[in-house]
């Protein structure tokens, strides 16, 4: 609130927004950018829908790149290769979005602002897909802004302020938190922990968190680590941290990874307090599974046993084969897999480690992967190479058991 208000306060320009826009790339910006932005962002919260799809083509078609001036500079750089002529082409080169964005960046609570701003953008890129170019931009500057350097790890515990437990319920999007309550059964134990990543600029959001239990061995279930009344493991007894649950939290960030660098992190943290522990792992949704099933309907092959899972009919068994066959076998057109959940872990150096049958029970489990889940390893030593594999050559690192899994065709 009391950023709102500073920046009502500074809004004292008459000025419509488009002037606004162009005084902030121009000259003027130089010397009054703080009040020029301020004005911006307090005139762009009046926008109405329509005058927001007008605002976000004003920045797609106006403050654009001039193609001709780059072209022509790029010819001058290519004959003459001077300090001068290649800062030339890298102002050209440089779309003035890019600089409106970093000069709107410039009162308290802009960052916030900007983040929001990109939501009504990605809200409107399935109508209007042009706007890519200005959601190009708007990535650019985000990721420039919210790199490693600038993240902050912060343990979410039962004495964390009560504004961001709630936001914690509120972006849990993996296994849903009904109340402080139930929160408090997943971060007041000790051998319950969770994990997130805050921006200077942002203090009470958190950008992603995980949740992490601590466990005796790898779990093939969700209700082992969340069940009613369970014992609180001995703090000695624990050699497994199970990553269970990874949200991120704001949408206006979307396509910035923050995960990979989290879960670093957290490893690094947790082996710090937990010397013993020797497996990191996740009990991860498969939320593609039954997307892909319900396209196999066809395949002479699979047609069977695909239709028996989507209907509940099939065996544990069957179901952990069509399971490890889609994590490992189904692609993109690109190459990488069609799961969501795996990229994110394959590209982090993990390997499918096992897959469990009737491990989450809920309505979104059983509606997303008939009740399947997967533990991907974070084998230490091995993922700089899974890594590598997956990103040079697409190749999903499982263990033995799992690839002889995925081969088996139940009928």
């Amino acid at each position: 609130m009391f950023e709102r208000g500073q920046l009502s306060r500074l809004d004292r320009d008459k000025r419509d927004i488009y002037a606004l826009c162009n005084a902030l790339v121009s000259v003027e910006g130089d010397v009054s950018g703080h009040k020029i932005a301020a004005s911006v962002i307090s005139r762009y919260r009046t926008l109405k829908h329509k005058q927001k799809i007008e605002f976000f083509y004003f920045l797609n078609d106006h403050l654009d790149l001039d193609p001709e001036r780059v072209s022509e500079l790029a010819l001058a750089y290519k004959n003459d290769l001077t300090p001068t002529a290649f800062r030339q082409l890298s102002e050209a080169s440089e779309t003035k979005r890019q600089k409106f964005l970093r000069r709107l960046n410039q009162p308290i609570g802009a960052t916030a602002e900007i983040v929001a701003m990109r939501v009504d953008l990605l809200n409107l890129l399935n109508d209007h897909p042009n706007l890519a170019r200005t959601d190009h931009d708007f990535v650019v500057m985000l990721k420039s802004w919210f790199n490693l350097g600038f993240l902050v790890l912060r343990t979410i515990d039962w004495d964390t302020p009560a504004r961001i437990l709630d936001k914690i319920i509120a972006y849990e999007a993996v296994h849903e938190i009904s109340d402080l309550d139930d929160l408090r059964k997943r971060l007041y134990p000790e051998d319950r922990h969770c994990f997130a990543f805050f921006h200077p600029s942002m203090p009470d959001e958190p950008l992603i968190f995980v949740e992490v239990a601590l466990t005796e061995r790898i779990p093939s279930s969700i209700a082992e680590l969340l069940t009613e009344g369970r014992t609180t493991l001995e703090v000695e007894k624990v050699k497994t941290a199970v990553f269970y649950s990874i949200s991120n939290c704001q949408k206006g960030l979307t396509g910035i990874s923050f995960g990979n660098l989290l879960i670093k992190q957290v490893v690094v943290e947790l082996s710090r307090q937990f010397p013993q522990i020797c497996d990191f792992v996740t009990l991860s949704p498969i939320p593609g599974l039954n997307e892909w099933l319900s396209h196999q309907t066809d395949n002479a092959e699979l047609s069977q046993i695909a239709l028996e899972i989507l209907e509940n009919r099939a065996k544990p068994e069957d179901l952990r084969a069509m399971a490890a066959r889609y994590l490992i076998s189904a692609k993109r057109k690109d190459g990488l897999p069609v799961d969501p959940v795996a990229r994110f872990h394959l590209t982090n150096g993990a390997k499918v480690h096992n897959i469990h049958a009737n491990a989450d029970l809920s309505a979104n489990g059983l509606a997303q992967s008939s009740g399947a889940m997967v533990n991907y390893r974070y084998e230490l030593s091995e993922v700089e190479k899974n890594h590598e594999n997956f990103a040079y050559e697409y190749t999903v690192a499982a263990e033995k058991p799992v690839y002889a899994l995925s081969k088996v065709i139940p009928y």
